[in-house]
């Protein structure tokens, strides 16, 4: 399924030339590793094959990649159908005699069962490279033009004097059935099976194009321009969505048989959109920022990526949530084709809830886009103690399944100061065990952040023993209490402060008067003598200091909701406390 001219291919065609590479780089490296493997949703066995590839693209991040290639007797063609002509070309240029099999940067003629891959991709990642290679895809959006620009610089001499350039474009995230499912649980969503990095389409020939020279020092830029289809499979054609898709290159080094081969080396490509038009910012997902912040100002953040021909320099944003509408404002310079962070925080009322993100200005002019998010609040675990530490014990009850299982507990600074797991494979379906570790030497005045997590994301209960989690503070008093149906993982914050009481004086000892409690707007302290008003969060952090008169008032509008303590400190140096809790 090609999606460009001959005509074209030659105004695009290689050139050998000595000016600096815009992506590659021309240090010497080891391959990278292409993983084709041969796969089908009628495959029982497959899943099993996927998992391991999955397995070698974790540990390999970056330096490896899997390409499902759906071809064959176990690829139908109901929906989703997957099979195209250059899946069974692919097929077809190797000796396949069972499923799931593949070949490793095509070092074998043969494919290989899934046992012998992991062994493969290590030695293909242990060898030296002849060339290195990289680049980037631009999309325009609206009119799904892809404009690709591939770069090859080879640090040594190839065995051949003609090597082949391969791009491929690749698509993850398609729902559909498969045989087998159960075998890799964490692509199973409901009924259905996740299915990724499936080979779509060809960019260039199937084989490859022909690149020369292929000497120590040459550089080879080659450039495409791709019409994305809007769907790929005929019958049942699958859509071909934008954010799901990524394409691969890849230098081979000779035809051996029909395949090029062996894979020399190998990457993904960088991937941006982009239009024709001068001003046109582009939101990436929002997301939610799990971090210990004991608060209802949840912090938010998304990419911002400049998809216009301009710099942008400026946008402004509002987010609508709970009923309530956030302004923002971006400043700051991003190139055309590049992206920065856009981090923000707002208040966000107990619950869940979706809400809106509007980009409404660009550079200084009216702009519309839009964006669905979710967010969350929830209450947070407050602890009062006297000494300027604490202890906490952790319960993690596993299920059968406790090597997936593990956690952790960190602070406002994002360091972490315990964590535990992964534990014991248990014998016996459905089998659980207590495992308790104590925490000990917590520092007070601190917000704290205790997440547990389940590598295979299903949660340590329900179909493989009934296991849950629960925290107990120093007193023995369960604290936390979480069931463990929680998926990939479950957080909770604990607010552990220290008691700031005066034991020695009290508010009415000293003639005061706090009130009122609870309070909206102000809080009123009235009493002869008094020299400084302090007010101090849940955290014992001082966020308010005023000065004193026969009648303090202190404005806590823009307080967040919850218990502070105000802290008053007379001429003659006494110190009167009082818990006020601030609810608008």
């Amino acid at each position: 399924m090609k999606k460009f001219t001959f005509a074209l291919m030659a105004l695009l065609a290689t050139f050998f030339t000595m000016n600096a590479q815009q992506y590659v780089s021309t240090e010497p490296a080891n391959r990278n590793v292409i993983l084709e493997e041969f796969t089908g949703r009628n495959c029982g066995y497959c899943p099993e094959g996927h998992v391991i590839a999955n397995n070698i693209m974790e540990t390999n991040p970056g330096r490896a990649w899997a390409i499902n290639v759906h071809a064959g007797s176990y690829a139908p063609t109901t929906y989703p159908n997957f099979n195209t002509s250059c899946s069974s070309t692919i097929l077809g240029g190797f000796s396949v005699s069972g499923f799931p099999s593949g070949v490793v940067n095509r070092s074998t003629s043969a494919a290989q069962g899934r046992g012998a891959w992991a062994s493969l991709a290590n030695q293909q990642l242990a060898q030296a490279a002849e060339c290195n290679v990289a680049g980037s895809v631009r999309i325009n959006p609206g009119t799904r033009m892809a404009s690709i620009t591939v770069e090859v610089y080879y640090t040594g001499n190839s065995s051949s004097n003609q090597n082949y350039l391969t791009v491929a474009m690749l698509q993850d995230s398609i729902m559909g059935s498969q045989s087998g499912m159960s075998s890799n649980p964490s692509q199973v969503i409901g009924s259905q099976y996740c299915h990724m990095h499936i080979l779509r389409d060809m960019v260039t020939p199937t084989w490859g194009e022909a690149i020369t020279p292929t000497t120590q020092g040459t550089l080879i830029t080659k450039t495409y321009e791709y019409q994305i289809p809007e769907s790929i499979g005929n019958p049942n054609g699958v859509e071909v969505i934008l954010d799901h898709i990524f394409f691969l290159a890849w230098v081979s080094e000779q035809y051996q048989g029909t395949p090029t081969r062996p894979i020399l080396n190998a990457c993904e490509l960088t991937k941006t959109f982009m239009t024709d038009e001068p001003i046109n910012p582009s939101m990436g997902a929002v997301a939610q920022m799990i971090n210990a912040k004991c608060s209802i100002e949840k912090d938010f953040n998304f990419t911002l990526t400049n998809i216009g021909t301009n710099v942008l320099t400026s946008i402004k944003f509002n987010a609508q949530i709970a009923g309530n509408t956030h302004e923002f404002e971006y400043n700051g310079s991003i190139p055309s084709g590049d992206n920065t962070k856009i981090d923000f925080s707002m208040d966000i009322p107990y619950g869940s809830y979706n809400g809106t993100l509007n980009i409404t200005e660009a550079n200084g002019q009216p702009f519309e886009s839009s964006m669905a998010f979710a967010a969350e609040s929830h209450e947070w675990v407050e602890l009062e103690i006297n000494d300027e530490t604490t202890s906490l014990k952790v319960f993690i009850v596993q299920d059968q399944w406790g090597e997936q299982t593990t956690w952790d507990i960190v602070n406002s600074a994002g360091e972490m100061i315990a964590h535990g797991g992964p534990y014991s494979h248990l014998i016996g379906s459905g089998a659980t065990q207590v495992n308790v570790e104590n925490v000990t030497g917590i520092p007070t005045d601190e917000c704290y952040l205790f997440r547990i997590y389940d590598s295979n994301n299903n949660g340590i209960c329900c179909n493989f023993g009934n296991g849950y989690y629960y925290i107990k503070d120093a007193g023995g008093h369960e604290i936390i209490h979480g069931d463990g149906d929680f998926g990939s993982m479950a957080y909770h914050n604990i607010s552990i402060t220290k008691d700031h009481t005066s034991v020695s004086e009290s508010v009415a000892e000293n003639g005061l008067n706090i009130y009122p409690n609870p309070a909206n707007s102000k809080i009123f302290v009235e009493g002869e003598n008094v020299s400084v008003v302090e007010v101090y969060n849940s955290l014992g952090q001082k966020v308010l200091t005023a000065e004193g008169t026969e009648n303090t008032s202190v404005n806590v509008a823009s307080f967040e909701n919850g218990v502070y303590v105000v802290r008053v400190i007379t001429n003659d140096g006494g110190i009167a406390t009082k818990k006020v809790t601030i609810a608008h």
